[in-house]
Formats: structure tokens, sequence, C-alpha cells
């Protein structure tokens, strides 16, 4: 009998792999290079002062000691190798894991896509640390702007027309419409610039074509420079290049252009498929490793690729650790099955798009409305969920005003140090 369970990751499927196994009074140990889990769908709020950090992060020690099972641990470490021979997950710290049975979780990153310049200077908000990154630096730049001269003009772009690009294009444009002549009177709407750049001939690709035309439109109306058909061709510090051959000076840019395996997965001796990510079985077994699942981001079905989204990475999870409890008592394994309960975005305030399974849709305040309740409620501990509503409520009410409600620091020209998560310069800041 399975005794003793790894999981390497504690994201949206990590998380629910972890519940159902401690539940089950599995020996479980989660691994996460951070001590906390973060909730990634806000992060875009972080990014633009809407929420503070630890609204949308919890203690993943608090995690797993909340957890019904009394046999789970947790070690703050990253994997650096996988020993399927003897069964051991080897680590940055401590001794090597020992397992029975391991879940891979470690979700994805952002994908570069081999564009020149990427990677170095444009910036992505999949990390706490990183959004909070990109906080800094647009507060900054709006600080900055107050005590320059009337021609001077803050540009950002917004690199990729999915859920993350809209969302973010879509709450700087109301900082620039609404907040600006509020908070900084003596700005103008003109001198914050918001750019969304989308490869493709429209935005938010999976949705239904008048949810596409009423995102566009919705995102034109709160003033965003939106650029279908445009692919970027190369990324400079302070300028993008673009296939066309156009250019564009920006002092920030935002990439959110889709996702891609970690770097490190490739060696640890998996199987693996399309944008590196691990090739499972249809019952999500690692192919030619029965011992080993992957779930979530970072696995692939070939067969059948699932969206990277929370809702099938919750499953996923869930459904990892009920194939090992049901192969402990000799059951067979079953494939899996992906309930779609709908997929959404959010546009700014009081607008959103919601897609439901059979082709119903949903714009507007109630589409706002559902999207907040649901992402709300989906918070981890009951703590997060009452401070993300009180932020979420005084913001709305107190809008335009509270648009700098939660400010980022001042960077200064300091020599910079390279990020915990993405490896890249940090931008200094010196605190106000």
């Amino acid at each position: 009998m399975t005794q003793r369970v790894v999981i390497v990751g504690a994201g949206f499927a990590g998380q629910h792999a972890h519940t159902e196994l401690a539940r089950a009074g599995y020996e479980v140990t989660l691994v996460d290079r951070h001590p906390y889990a973060t909730f990634q769908p806000l992060l875009y709020q972080v990014a633009t002062g809407g929420l503070n950090p630890g609204d949308i992060a919890y203690p993943l020690r608090r995690f797993v000691s909340a957890g019904k099972g009394h046999r789970a641990k947790f070690r703050r470490a990253m994997v650096t190798g996988i020993d399927t021979e003897n069964k051991l997950v080897e680590t940055n710290r401590g001794a090597p894991l020992p397992y029975d049975k391991l879940i891979l979780a470690q979700g994805a990153g952002p994908n570069f896509f081999g564009i020149p310049g990427a990677q170095e200077h444009a910036r992505t908000i999949y990390s706490r640390a990183e959004a909070l990154q990109v906080r800094d630096l647009i507060f900054s730049g709006l600080e900055q702007l107050t005590t320059g001269g009337p021609e001077r003009r803050y540009t950002v772009l917004v690199v990729g027309g999915g859920a993350t690009g809209v969302e973010m294009a879509g709450t700087l444009a109301e900082l620039k419409s609404e907040a600006i002549p509020v908070v900084y009177p003596e700005l103008s709407q003109d001198s914050l610039r918001v750019v969304l750049a989308e490869m493709a001939d429209t935005l938010l690709a999976p949705f239904a074509t008048r949810l596409q035309r009423y995102t566009l439109h919705e995102l034109r109306k709160r003033g965003v420079d939106v650029r279908l058909k445009t692919a970027v061709a190369e990324v400079r510090a302070d300028s993008v290049d673009f296939a066309d051959g156009s250019s564009l000076d920006v002092d920030l840019v935002i990439w959110a252009s889709g996702v891609g395996a970690h770097p490190e997965v490739s060696e640890w001796g998996m199987p693996l498929g399309r944008g590196g990510r691990v090739e499972v079985e249809p019952n999500l077994q690692v192919k030619g490793l029965p011992d080993v699942f992957a779930v979530g981001d970072c696995a692939i079905e070939p067969d059948s690729p699932l969206p990277q989204l929370a809702q099938p990475a919750m499953q996923m999870g869930t459904h990892a650790a009920r194939e090992i409890v049901a192969a402990d008592s000799g059951l067979g394994p079953t494939a899996f099955a992906y309930d779609d309960k709908g997929t959404m975005a959010t546009i700014g305030r009081n607008s959103a798009v919601v897609q439901f399974p059979g082709g119903r849709t949903v714009t507007g305040f109630p589409a706002w409305a559902l999207w907040v309740g649901v992402h709300l409620a989906t918070l981890l501990g009951g703590r997060n969920r009452i401070q993300a509503m009180v932020n979420t409520a005084a913001r709305y009410f107190a809008w335009p005003r509270s648009a700098t409600t939660i400010v980022g620091d001042v960077v200064t020209d300091e020599p910079t140090r390279p990020d915990p998560d993405s490896g890249r310069p940090t931008p200094p800041v010196q605190n106000e």
C-alpha cells in the first residue's frame, strides 16, 4: 500500500491533491519554493494597487497543518532532480525525499518564445514578487510624470490578448481615464498610454465571438490602444520592435503572451511533449512511470490537451489523488474527464465576460459580479477572503480616489539585484 506521497508544487493542482490525500490518511509531503501559496488570478490586482499582496497569499505551513490528516509535511525548497529508480525527490535544501507515489504539480511560467530581449526587459506577473515589481514601476512612473514636462508620457505595453493581458490593460486604462484626473490633477489623461499588442486577429481566443467583440469594444472605450495582428519582434530597454517593421517607445513592457514549462523540468527525466509539458496517460499517470502523476499546467495528455486554467488544474489534482487511493484499493485506472464549469475574464469595473458550457454567455455588470464572487470564494482562508472583499469593496465605492489607496515604492537608480522567481534584475526601491 502507498504510504508516502510527495507533491511538487502548491498551486491549485497541488493544493487539491494534498487535501484529498491528507483526508485519506496518507503521509504527504508538499514541496514548494515559496512558503506561501499565491492566488495567481488576482496578481494583476496587486500589480495595479487594488489589493495587498497579503490578500492573495496564504502560508503553506498553515495550509498543511489545517488539513484533516495528521501526517502532512511541508518543505520549502526547489526540486533539483528526480531519481525515479530509487524513488527520491532531490531538493536544494535537506536530504532527498523518498516517495511511494509522486505528483508533479509545479505549474508553468512565462513563455517568451525566443523573442530577443523579452526575457531581459519585459516584466511578468506570475508571482507575488513580480507583481510588486510591476506595481512599483507603474506608480513610480506616474509620480515622475508630475515633475516632468507637459509633453512627458508614461507608456505601458501589454503583450498578449488572453485573460491576463485583457485584465491588466483594462485596469491600467481605468487609471488613465478615471483616476488620473482626480488623483493626479496636474497630469492629463494622455500622460499614461496603455497599448495592448496581440499577434492574432482577436482577443480572448477561447471565448465566443460575441465576447471577443465586446471585450475589444470595452477596452477601446476605456482608452486602450489595442493592436491586433501585431507580433513583437524584439524588446529593448526603452522600445519595442514589431514584426511589421514599426516600433514603439515604451517605459514598461508587461508580458502576458502565454505560459511554458519551467526550464529545470527538462532535467528531471520526464517524457516531455508540446511546450515542455510532461506527457501523461488518460488517467494522468506519467507515461512510462506508473508511480508518478503530473497535473495542472505542467501536464499534457497529447490526444486531449486541456486549457492551462485553474479549473482543470483543481480537478486534475483531485483525480490524481483519487487514482492513488483507488490503486491501493485494488481498482484499475480511470481516465480523467474534465467538467467544464465555464470561463471568465474581467475587463474593468462593472465589465467582464463569462462563457458557460453549452454556449450561454454573460457580459457587463452581472458577469463582473459573478467574476468577483467566484474569485473571492476561491481564495484560501477566511481571513484572506474577508481582507480581499473589504479592499475590493472600498476600492469600488471610493473609486476613483481609491486608485492609489495601496501605493508602490519609488524606484531608484541604485544597483539591481536578481529576482528570486525569474532571475531577472529587480528594480531597486526607496521606501516612502
